[in-house]
């Protein structure tokens, strides 16, 4: 088959790369210049910095899949964070996370005597719900969603507990909201909201314990050069750069290729790799669905003339009031007068991101997409920001600072990110597991879709299973179509 994907993000780059191991003939189409989409690095004097996610979870299921994918493991370098990270409650509590339960089991109890119980419980039924979702769910696509409700699903899906939300459930662990908070910020990770986002969202600070997070060395965006460097050197991949998709054509129930400046293409089959929701912009015949944007940050990148040696890598401050500020996100659609945010300061651990002796610093702070803040005339908030971060853990930090970079919901939309939320859509119950928009998103033929906002949602290795769940549909649609003819 000829395949055009549009979009050359993550998922489009595995799927490619997926699809060309199976045989099909693909071609990139990227708008922007570059390709990687959010996984980018802001670049300056010599600095870089990742532009987007920061974070490495799930690191064999990310191995495995680039392995599967002709990227050995030898060509790139996973560093664990040990500790993983450290959140600076209000109250001048600090509560610091490790990858393994015997030393996390003594700061629980040193920092919240009395819940170690609930910890044990929480990695015990944790395990239990992780292998239970990883092949119930991350592996399998609901095209077909009537096959989605069996008895077996159901049961592994309310094993999951959809029902409560990610705080209910963490009620049941922990006494401590201190604790239970530091065990439901997890959900800011895809862009959900910890009071509201379903339980089986706790799979992901369960997995920090259990499998770790980890840094790429060189930063998490140095992993598009290796994919691009393995397309290129394909026969079957075409990419093309700087080239925007104006429209998708469908002819009889079927999508036939793409219209571009140039003219119209012909292609067997047509994959979107945008955010989702904009997809309607291509598809001008179909009626728009309504979809929640996840949240959105702003996001402020530094340049150093020091390293911080003496803080983690990651770090969240938490502010006076966590539930206010989440309201503000997720609710009211406000800006957060007293923000939680969380810094990256990688450089502790790899001193090729920045001119000897010196670092950079990533600070992100969730903030509620499709609001009506100017978020561009918000400097004195940006410099509250700057000055609790000076104060809570970075001394010296103004004076440190070489140059600073912000970015705003408003770049996130322009963009191309839906309604300038950071994560796709968000992570409700109606759209999560079957309810997402699914590989093949529509009964349009020939039709397919990647990327955060599609099952089975975002986060780097849940994304690049996604592509993999694309091709395997593709080989069987493909496969299909030739018995029938």
């Amino acid at each position: 088959m000829r395949i055009a994907i549009i979009g050359g993000g993550i998922g489009g780059l595995m799927g490619a790369l997926y699809l060309s191991g199976k045989g099909h003939e693909v071609t990139i189409i990227e708008k922007e210049n570059r390709l990687g989409g959010r996984m980018n690095f802001v670049e300056r004097d010599g600095f870089k910095i990742d532009e987007g996610p920061t974070i490495v979870l799930l690191p064999e299921m990310f191995q495995e899949l680039l392995a599967e994918a002709g990227i050995p493991k030898e060509k790139y370098e996973l560093l664990l964070c040990d500790p993983l990270y450290t959140i600076r409650f209000n109250d001048g509590k600090v509560y610091t996370k490790y990858p393994d339960s015997k030393r996390q089991i003594e700061e629980v109890a040193k920092v919240f005597p009395g819940q170690e119980e609930g910890f044990k419980r929480f990695m015990e039924e944790g395990r239990e719900r992780f292998a239970i979702g990883k092949s119930a769910f991350l592996e399998h696509s609901f095209v077909r969603k009537k096959e989605f409700f069996t008895p077996g699903n159901i049961k592994n899906l309310l094993a999951l507990k959809p029902q409560l939300s990610v705080k209910q459930l963490m009620s049941r662990y922990f006494t401590d909201e201190r604790l239970q908070l530091a065990y439901t910020l997890q959900s800011l990770y895809i862009g959900g909201d910890p009071f509201s986002a379903p339980g089986m969202y706790s799979l992901v600070p369960f997995s920090e314990h259990e499998h770790g997070v980890h840094y790429l060395k060189g930063g998490y965006a140095s992993i598009v050069p290796l994919l691009e460097e393995k397309l290129l050197s394909l026969p079957n991949i075409t990419v093309r750069k700087g080239q925007a998709v104006k429209q998708i054509t469908v002819e009889n129930g079927k999508a036939t290729g793409v219209e571009l400046g140039t003219g119209r293409e012909e292609f067997d089959a047509v994959v979107y790799n945008g955010d989702f929701p904009m997809v309607s912009r291509l598809l001008p015949d179909r009626k728009k669905k309504k979809f929640v944007p996840s949240s959105a940050c702003v996001l402020l990148y530094f340049g150093l003339d020091r390293v911080y040696d003496e803080v983690n890598v990651h770090q969240f401050f938490i502010g006076n009031d966590y539930a206010r500020h989440m309201k503000d996100v997720f609710s009211d659609k406000k800006k957060p007068e007293d923000p939680a945010f969380y810094t990256f300061h990688p450089s502790k651990i790899d001193d090729s991101l920045a001119p000897a002796g010196k670092g950079v610093l990533y600070t992100l702070i969730p903030v509620p997409s499709s609001s009506e803040v100017d978020w561009a005339n918000e400097k004195e908030w940006i410099d509250g920001v700057i000055d609790r971060m000076e104060e809570l853990s970075f001394p010296g930090l103004k004076e440190s600072i070489e140059w600073m970079e912000v970015r705003t919901p408003a770049d996130a939309e322009a963009f191309g990110l839906f309604r300038g939320g950071s994560f796709g859509i968000g992570p409700t119950l109606l759209q999560s597991g079957v309810f997402r928009p699914q590989v093949k998103p529509y009964d349009t033929k020939g039709l397919y879709a990647v990327g955060a906002s599609v099952h089975p949602g975002g986060g780097i290795p849940i994304v690049m299973q996604g592509a993999k769940l694309l091709a395997e549909q593709i080989e069987q649609d493909s496969l299909s179509e030739r018995r029938g003819s």
